[in-house]
């Protein structure tokens, strides 16, 4: 019984997702609890639905006294949801902010197995799922408290439901009837998880096919008129809410100030010319891009097959996009890769060309070096012993990925190549990311001046929250709450005369201690920290201020009176005698 064999029998059609979803539960657990919060997207998610639950406003959006409009509402409740359920938001324990991706990235894996059920094999369908959730691109999102796994479980519930739809006019197996229901209740939760790309996604997808095939017909079995009202029914509620709450200005800032500039232009220094996500593929693919050029030449030799055709066009106008939209994140074409994980999936199924193999046996072991080396320098650069040994358990792990899939894969066997590099894989990526990560204690500045500030104020900030001068990043304000004051070094040295604490980074400090020598309280150093800020890719040192009250002044004797001509005197002996009577 050969591999393939053994996976079919084993991925029963009913089993193919609850493994797929399994693989991405496994490939996020390892950084779930251990990675401390991270900066910026996810801190000031996290923030801004702890905020949710500490005001009870689930309509606005904000982030300390700032609205937060650049997002729809949709991250932010089901983030509130896991921490009401299994948290406390006093207790600011970011991995229950995590859970939605978590969820996101399962419900991602399973949905591209169920679609793909609709023209591979089980065992192949349940490899798609699998790929997809190993792939580290989906595995580092899918502990991050940020939109792009739960958002990448959406679109690919809504394409999966497309595929069947669609396969099932081509002569595929029969839909379910509530199938195009899962299509629109994908949509809607793209929509409110981050505005158009799930439509764009989709809408894409439908318009290449329609224009390939010549043919339109099918597009009616999405339910249209029933599909919309559920489409709306979920939707409109909070954006009718939000718009009155905010008189529109949601929008405004939404689309022109978030949206728009992300066309137009290089956000927030997030610029790249297209063919940037080409180059970048191989490194958030792995350890799935052992499979890669074989998927190339399978959409190619398939194009005629509905199955391939419906993963070619989900995959290549989408990706287009987002090639020409000049700003670019490493994250932006996840959606896309359900259809390259089917692409892959199908390549296992089909015998190998020389060339396929070679590249992708290469790709591989290049990718993994770099991983292997990228850890050694982080140890080295930012982290103490313990780094040194997580990162050499991460670089025996990528080896050991790259080359059992390189050689399996030589040998014409990928679907044991991709198992075996993908267990080594996840297990190489739970070691980097959950293990080397959190021991850069030079990266978790914000971590430690927080750990600072509760061992010197153990019963809470009893004057009022600490003000932090020269350091803005969200995860600070998000360990120590949503009072934090951020400003600048009159504001710190303000906090010291009000007997409050105060954080300040080393360009501040001068100013800091020239306005604390005109007050009345003086400060003295508690504790230093200094490390490297990732998001702006500078050395830093912060120190924490506590106030020291001036010492009382001293008491004075009460002054001496003039002493009366009978009066003793203590330098002189008793009184003489009057004259003589």
């Amino acid at each position: 019984m050969t591999l393939s064999d053994f996976a079919d029998r084993f991925a029963a059609p009913r089993r193919a997702p609850l493994i797929a979803a399994l693989v991405a539960l496994l490939a996020s657990l390892p950084t779930l609890f251990t990675l401390p919060p991270t900066d910026r997207d996810e801190s000031r998610f996290a923030e801004a639905s702890a905020q949710m639950l500490e005001s009870g406003d689930f309509t606005n959006i904000m982030f300390q006294d700032v609205p937060r409009y650049k997002k729809p509402v949709g991250i932010y409740w089901l983030q509130a949801a896991s921490v009401a359920a299994l948290s406390d938001p006093e207790a600011r324990e970011i991995w229950a902010y995590r859970i939605p991706s978590v969820l996101g990235a399962m419900l991602a894996a399973a949905a591209c197995a169920w679609g793909a059920l609709a023209f591979l094999e089980p065992g192949a369908a349940a490899g798609a799922g699998a790929l997809l959730a190993a792939t580290t691109v989906l595995s580092s999102e899918s502990t991050l408290a940020t939109t792009d796994a739960a958002l990448c479980g959406a679109i690919t519930l809504s394409m999966a439901a497309m595929a069947r739809l669609y396969l099932a006019a081509r002569g595929g197996p029969a839909p379910h009837r509530w199938t195009w229901l899962l299509f629109w209740l994908g949509m809607a939760g793209a929509v409110l998880l981050k505005g158009p790309l799930g439509p764009m996604v989709a809408g894409l997808t439908g318009l290449a096919l329609v224009v390939w095939d010549r043919r339109a017909g099918w597009l009616s079995s999405l339910r249209w008129d029933w599909g919309l009202i559920v489409f709306f029914g979920i939707v409109l509620p909070w954006a009718l809410a939000i718009t009155v709450e905010t008189d529109g200005g949601f929008w405004g800032v939404a689309v022109g100030g978030d949206l728009a500039p992300k066309l137009f232009g290089g956000q927030e220094g997030h610029g790249a010319p297209p063919g940037y996500f080409l180059l970048l593929s191989p490194v958030l693919l792995f350890p799935a891009v052992l499979l890669a050029p074989a998927a190339a030449v399978t959409g190619w030799r398939g194009r005629a097959e509905p199955g391939i055709r419906f993963a070619l066009c989900w995959l290549i106008p989408s990706w287009l996009v987002f090639e020409l939209v000049p700003t670019k994140l490493p994250h932006y074409t996840l959606p896309t890769f359900g259809a390259i994980a089917w692409l892959m999936a199908a390549s296992v199924t089909r015998p190998l060309d020389t060339w396929p193999r070679w590249l992708g046996a290469a790709l591989n072991l290049g990718v993994a070096a770099g991983f292997a080396v990228a850890g050694a320098l982080a140890a080295s650069l930012l982290g103490g012993p313990a780094s040194g040994v997580w990162a050499t358990l991460a670089a025996v792990l990528y080896v050991a990925a790259a080359i059992t899939g390189s050689l399996f894969v030589l040998r014409r066997r990928p679907a044991l190549a991709a198992l075996l590099a993908g267990v080594f894989g996840v297990l190489a990526h739970g070691a980097l990311v959950g293990g080397l990560a959190p021991s850069l204690q030079r990266l978790w500045l914000s971590q430690r001046i927080a750990a600072d500030l509760n061992r010197a104020s153990p019963n809470g900030f009893e004057k009022g929250p600490p003000a932090v001068a020269g350091y803005e990043e969200p995860s600070l304000v998000f360990a120590l709450g949503s009072p934090t004051e951020l400003g600048g070094a009159e504001d710190a040295a303000e906090a010291i005369n009000e007997g409050r604490p105060a954080v300040v980074a080393d360009r501040q400090d001068k100013a800091f201690r020239a306005a604390i020598a005109q007050g009345e309280v003086s400060a003295r150093v508690a504790a230093a920290e200094a490390g490297l800020d990732y998001s702006t890719g500078h050395a830093q040192v912060l120190r924490l201020y506590e106030p020291v009250p001036a010492p009382p002044p001293a008491a004075t004797p009460p002054p001496a009176s003039a002493p009366s001509p009978d009066a003793q005197s203590p330098a002189s002996g008793p009184p003489s005698p009057g004259p003589p009577k």
